[in-house]
């Protein structure tokens, strides 16, 4: 393929729209094609994104390409097959890893925050549209189930729905997330403000309609911090560094808080039975933990229902889990502590680069990036989610986009990468911008 056209603006985007509408779109595809056409479709990408790369291979410095914790921690992830009690299925859970925090590299480097949240913008409308069209044909014109989508046809009875992402609580996930990247194109104007109304109201509207009680911690969260970060924003140079330190230990006491109050919270939300199950899952799968804190029994990403320890784990509660419901449990399974710990450490700097960069650039997109890491780092409690597929996807592109600008190879003197091309959303290049 033409190394100008790899190198292009208009080739970026359609890179970019194309790895988001497969990611958001993966259990959809499942659901038709298989896995096999999936995991050939993410390959394809992979090669483009090599291709792409290389194309730009100018513009990239090695030591900028990935957060260091990033690597660290696919690194122990691909190690652990080596223990593994099922190093096929593990091996399949490391390439998806792989594969999935490579495609978000590639997408942080070839578009700046502006033109990532557009293309994020463009996939989130036609995926919630097509979920909510679905959902009507199945449940209202139809008045039957899809089970290959895993479509239930309940929304005449307003819901619980699952749109073309499996479950209901992964819809109501992507609505959060559609909703922080819906609001942050309006106020940066990049799509007219009926478009932008038109997708909040369909946004909040599959929310309410996914009926799931994790929605409710997520947007409360987000929430918080976004207006404390809108606040943190209009305080003049000289105060922020202390309203940044109060905010952090008033963060730090409010996880503790809700920790404590997590069954009055629970009530709240009339979600018991859903927190009952999860507890039970908890509770066995920490036992499991004890026999090998360090190292984890193997990464798998969700699990292999027949590998161990996941089998036994489903057989002892009667259930059939295909993930620990808690994505730094999962975590601790899998790679254990070891891993946890990058894992947390990977979350931890990417929020507060972000968090720092948005409050200090004057532009409302660079609060995209730490407000959907609250976001995922708060389902994450809830949902193994952010561990594979979209999820992951976002959390590595956020990473990547929050070290480019704050990261300790600023200190080596490097110079900076060229910033990716801009367009205006048709493919036409324009003058470079800053790369967020």
């Amino acid at each position: 393929m033409n190394s100008a056209l790899l190198a292009s603006a208009g080739f970026a985007r359609a890179f970019t729209l194309l790895v988001f509408a497969t990611v958001f779109a993966a259990s959809a595809i499942r659901g038709v094609a298989g896995d096999v056409t999936l995991a050939a479709i993410v390959l394809g990408l992979c090669v483009l994104g090599v291709g792409v790369l290389a194309a730009r291979r100018r513009e990239i410095e090695l030591v900028r390409l990935a957060p260091t914790t990033l690597v660290l921690f696919v690194a122990w992830a691909g190690a652990s097959v080596l223990w593994s009690a099922d190093p096929a299925s593990s091996l399949g859970g490391w390439a998806e890893l792989l594969a999935v925090s490579f495609l978000a590299v590639v997408i942080g480097h070839v578009r700046d925050a502006l033109q990532t949240v557009r293309a994020l913008g463009d996939v989130l409308r036609w995926v919630l549209g097509a979920s909510l069209a679905l959902e009507i044909l199945s449940g209202i014109l139809l008045d039957l189930p899809i089970p290959f989508l895993g479509i239930q046809g309940d929304i005449a009875a307003l819901g619980p729905v699952q749109g073309l992402f499996g479950t209901r609580n992964v819809l109501g996930f992507v609505t959060v997330i559609a909703l922080i990247t819906f609001l942050v194109e309006y106020r940066t104007q990049s799509v007219r403000a009926g478009t932008a109304i038109a997708s909040v109201v369909l946004a909040g509207s599959l929310a309410a309609l996914s009926g799931s009680p994790t929605v409710i911690a997520v947007v409360v969260t987000t929430g918080a911090a976004a207006v404390a970060l809108a606040l943190v924003r209009r305080l003049p140079a000289p105060r922020r560094s202390l309203a940044q330190l109060i905010l952090g230990v008033g963060g730090i006491a409010a996880v503790a808080t809700g920790y404590g109050t997590r069954d009055a919270l629970v009530a709240m939300v009339d979600a018991r039975a859903d927190f009952s199950l999860r507890i039970d899952l908890w509770s066995q799968l920490l036992t499991y933990v004890t026999y090998r804190p360090v190292e984890g029994f193997g990464w798998y990403g969700p699990w292999a229902p027949d590998s161990f320890p996941f089998a036994t784990l489903n057989f002892t509660l009667g259930e059939t889990h295909t993930s620990a419901l808690d994505a730094y449990l999962d975590v601790l399974l899998q790679v254990g502590w070891a891993g946890l710990i990058l894992f947390l450490t990977l979350g931890a700097l990417a929020l507060a680069r972000g968090w720092l960069v948005a409050s200090e650039r004057r532009s409302v997109v660079h609060a995209w990036a730490p407000l959907t890491l609250v976001a995922l780092l708060t389902f994450s409690l809830f949902e193994s989610f952010p561990l594979s597929g979209a999820g992951l996807l976002l959390l590595v592109v956020c990473a990547v986009r929050a070290g480019q600008s704050r990261s300790w190879r600023e200190s080596l003197g490097l110079r900076m990468p060229p910033a990716a091309p801009a367009d205006t959303g048709t493919g036409v290049q324009g003058p470079p911008t800053a790369a967020g």
